[in-house]
C-alpha cells in the first residue's frame, strides 16, 4: 500500500488552475524528485502533501501511522533559540521521553518507555543532533534569528534529518549549500530508508538521488520511472507526438469551419453529426493546454577587451590572522569561462575582486586587462527594489533597451523572459524567487559587458530556463567568471575551474588555489588522482631503506646515471594484459551507462540502480589506476 495517495486533485490561484484533476502516489522507500517550471504550483502542492494545505478538491489518503516532515524553502524557528535547540525539536519526543524514563514516576510503565524509545533511537539523540551540526558546518551555541538565510536552511535540514521521519519531504534543499554540503546530503538521501520527496533543479542531484521523476505541467502530474537523462528523452517524445496531434485537429477543425460556413448544405438534417463535431473540436481547442512558452536570451558582449582580462603573480591577501589567498598565480584571457569551487566562506568573492580590480592584494601582483566592462549578477538580489516595477527595473523612464545594437521595445523584451505585459507595470515584491532570477537576469543581460560575474545564477532557476542560459554562455564571446554549487551547470559552462584546496585532508594548506582545466568533475578527477597518487609515494617512502652514502671518485657518475631497473616477468605479463583490462572496463561502463539512461530498468528492476550507479563510478577509479599502472609499465619499457 502507497505512504500517501493523491487523487483528483484541483487547485487554482484566481483564474489559473495549478492543480487540474491531478493525482500521484508515494510508495515506502521511493525517492521522488519533483519538477516544473517556475510558479506552475510544486510548493503548493508539497504543502499539500505535507498536510499543511488542502486542495480546492480531491483526496489525499495517508497511510496510518506515516510521519511526515517537510521543510520549506523559508523556514520559521521559535524566537530566542539556539542552533542546537532549533534541531533538537527534530527529536523533541525522543527528549521528552527520555527525560520520562530518567526521572520515572510510580505510575510510568519503565518497559513501554523503553520499547518507544528504542524504536525512536532516543537513547542517543544528543550524537544525532551533534553529528548533523557537525557535517551541515553549524555553530550550535549562535541564536537562529542572527543567521543567514542560508545558514537557516541548514539548520532546518537538521532538524528534519534527525526526526528520521516516514517520508521527507524538501523544497529546494540544495539552495546556499555548498558543495561539499550537497554531496554530503546526497549520500545521506540515496541511503534513506524512508520515503523521500523534493523539489529540486539541480540535475546532477536529481540523477543521483531520485528513483523517479514527477513532473508538474499545465496543470497535470506525470511520472517518469528512472534518472533525468531517461526523463529528459520520454518527455522530448512526449512533446513532439503532443504537438503532431494538435496540428492535425487544427488542421480538422480548419476544414470543418470552412464546411460550416457553406451555410446550406449544414442546415441539412443528416448534416446534424457533423455539425456536432464542429462544436466537441471547438471545445477541445479551447481546453487545450498549450506548451508553456520558452525564455529567449540575448547577450550584449559590449566593446571587445585586450587579449588579457588579468594576470596574477604570487597574488596573496590576508585578513587579519587569516590567510585566504596564498601565492596564487594565473592569466585570464579574453573569452575564458573560469568556474570559481570552493566551500562558502574560502574566499571566492575575495579572489573575484581581486581579479577584477576591486581591491589590491596584500601581497604579490595584479595586471588588469584594458576596456573592461563588467555586469554582475547578485546572488542576494540586493539591487532590485521590491516596490519597482518590473519595467523600471529594466530600463528605467524608458520603454526600450538596446541589445547588441539594436533597439527592442520594453514589453517585447520582458515576454523574452516570460513575463506577460499585464504584469510589467507590477512591483517586484508579487514575484516568486524563480521570477525574480530571471528578472535579474533580464537587467543583467540588457548591459552592454564584455566580462560576466554570475555568482549563484541558477539559485530558484527552472532546469528549461537553465538549459538555455547554459547555451547562452557557451555562445558568449565575452569573459565568464561563475560562482556556483550546480555541479552540471559547472561542467557545461565552464572552460577551466580555480579550485580552493586549502583543506589538510586533501594534502593543502591555508589560501591555497590552483587552476585546472575544465569543470567540476574534470578537477574532482585531477584532485583524487594526485591525492591517491600522493598517499602512494607517501607509503612507498616509509618501506623504502635509508640509502648508503653516495659512492664518490670515478664512480659518482656511473651511480647517478643508472639504467631504470628492467621489467619482471611478472610485470610485463601484467603490462602485456592491461590493454584488454581497459577495454573490457571501458565496454562494461558504457553498458551500464546505457541501461541507466533507459527507461525499463527501473521499471523492471529498480533494486538494481543503485548497484549500476556504484559501479559505474567505480569503474572510473578502476581505469585511471589501469591507465596509471599502464603508463608506468610502458615508461620503465622504452627506458629499458
Amino acid at each position: 500500500m502507497a505512504l500517501l495517495t493523491l487523487s483528483d486533485a484541483h487547485l487554482a490561484f484566481g483564474h489559473v488552475p495549478l492543480l487540474d484533476g491531478a493525482g500521484m502516489s508515494l510508495d515506502a522507500g521511493e525517492r521522488l524528485a519533483l519538477i516544473g517550471r517556475n510558479g506552475t504550483g510544486k510548493s503548493s502542492l508539497m504543502k499539500i502533501l505535507a498536510g499543511l494545505e488542502k486542495p480546492d478538491d480531491g483526496i489525499l489518503q495517508v497511510q496510518t501511522g506515516v510521519r511526515r516532515v517537510y521543510v520549506p524553502q523559508e523556514p520559521l524557528f521559535a524566537s530566542g533559540a539556539s542552533v542546537f535547540e532549533a534541531v533538537s525539536e527534530g527529536v523533541a519526543e525522543a527528549r521528552a521521553l527520555r527525560e520520562r524514563y530518567e526521572a520515572h514516576a510510580p505510575e510510568d510503565d519503565l518497559d513501554a518507555l523503553q520499547t518507544r524509545l528504542e524504536a525512536l533511537d532516543g537513547w542517543t539523540w544528543e550524537q544525532r543532533v551533534t553529528q548533523a551540526l557537525q557535517r551541515l558546518n553549524l555553530d550550535a551555541e549562535a541564536r537562529v534569528e542572527a543567521l543567514s538565510g542560508g545558514t537557516r536552511k541548514r539548520v532546518a535540514l537538521a532538524q528534519a534529518l534527525v526526526a528520521k521521519p516516514d517520508v521527507l519531504l524538501l523544497d529546494e534543499p540544495t539552495n546556499h549549500l555548498d558543495i561539499d554540503a550537497i554531496e554530503w546530503l546526497q549520500e545521506l538521501l540515496v541511503a534513506w530508508r524512508g520515503a523521500l520527496v523534493l523539489i529540486s533543479h539541480d540535475r546532477a542531484f536529481i540523477d543521483a538521488v531520485a528513483t523517479r521523476i514527477v513532473e508538474l505541467d499545465r496543470g497535470a502530474l506525470r511520472s517518469y520511472p528512472g534518472n533525468f537523462a531517461a526523463f529528459e528523452a520520454a518527455k522530448q517524445r512526449e512533446l513532439e507526438a503532443e504537438a503532431q496531434a494538435a496540428a492535425r485537429a487544427d488542421k480538422l477543425l480548419a476544414q470543418e469551419e470552412v464546411w460550416v460556413r457553406k451555410g446550406v448544405e449544414a442546415r441539412r438534417t443528416r448534416s446534424v453529426g457533423r455539425v456536432a463535431r464542429l462544436v466537441a473540436l471547438r471545445q477541445q481547442r479551447q481546453q487545450r493546454r498549450d506548451q508553456v512558452g520558452q525564455v529567449r536570451l540575448e547577450l550584449d558582449a559590449g566593446l571587445p577587451p585586450g587579449k588579457i582580462v588579468a594576470e596574477l603573480r604570487e597574488v596573496s591577501q590576508r585578513f587579519g590572522d587569516r590567510l585566504l589567498i596564498d601565492k596564487f598565480s594565473a592569466t585570464l584571457l579574453r573569452g575564458d569561462k573560469v568556474g570559481l569551487i570552493g566551500p562558502n566562506g574560502c574566499g571566492k568573492t575575495t579572489l573575484l575582486k581581486l581579479i577584477l580590480g576591486e581591491m589590491e592584494p596584500s601581497a604579490g601582483s595584479v595586471r588588469r586587462g584594458t576596456r573592461l566592462q563588467v555586469a554582475y549578477f547578485d546572488q542576494m538580489r540586493a539591487g532590485l527594489d521590491l516596490e519597482a516595477t518590473l519595467a523600471d527595473t529594466i530600463s528605467p523612464g524608458s520603454e526600450w533597451v538596446e541589445i547588441g545594437g539594436q533597439r527592442k521595445h520594453i514589453m517585447s523584451y520582458l515576454n523574452d523572459f516570460l513575463f506577460s505585459p499585464e504584469r510589467a507595470n507590477s512591483p517586484v515584491r508579487t514575484l516568486s524567487g524563480g521570477e525574480r532570477n530571471r528578472l535579474l537576469l533580464a537587467r543583467l543581460f540588457a548591459l552592454p559587458a564584455n566580462v560576466l560575474v554570475l555568482d549563484e545564477p541558477t539559485n530558484d532557476l527552472d532546469i528549461e530556463t537553465m538549459d538555455l542560459l547554459e547555451e547562452l554562455l557557451q555562445s558568449y564571446p565575452g569573459t565568464v567568471f561563475l560562482v556556483s554549487h550546480d555541479r552540471r551547470f559547472l561542467d557545461n559552462v565552464v572552460t577551466s575551474s580555480i579550485a580552493w584546496e586549502g583543506d589538510p585532508a586533501w594534502g593543502g594548506r591555508p589560501g591555497l588555489w590552483r587552476e585546472y582545466e575544465g569543470g567540476y568533475e574534470d578537477w574532482k578527477t585531477q584532485r583524487a588522482r594526485a591525492l591517491k597518487l600522493r598517499t602512494a609515494d607517501e607509503a612507498a617512502a616509509k618501506t623504502i631503506p635509508v640509502a648508503a652514502p653516495a659512492p664518490t671518485g670515478a664512480s659518482a657518475p656511473a651511480a647517478r646515471g643508472a639504467a631504470p631497473r628492467k621489467l619482471s616477468y611478472k610485470e610485463q605479463r601484467e603490462l602485456d594484459e592491461l590493454p584488454a583490462r581497459i577495454d573490457a572496463l571501458e565496454t562494461e561502463q558504457k553498458t551500464i551507462a546505457e541501461a541507466l539512461a533507459g527507461s525499463d530498468i527501473y521499471t523492471r528492476e529498480p533494486q538494481r540502480v543503485p548497484l549500476l550507479q556504484a559501479r559505474h563510478a567505480a569503474i572510473d577509479e578502476e581505469l585511471m589506476l589501469a591507465l596509471e599502472r599502464w603508463e608506468a609499465l610502458g615508461a620503465r619499457t622504452s627506458a629499458g
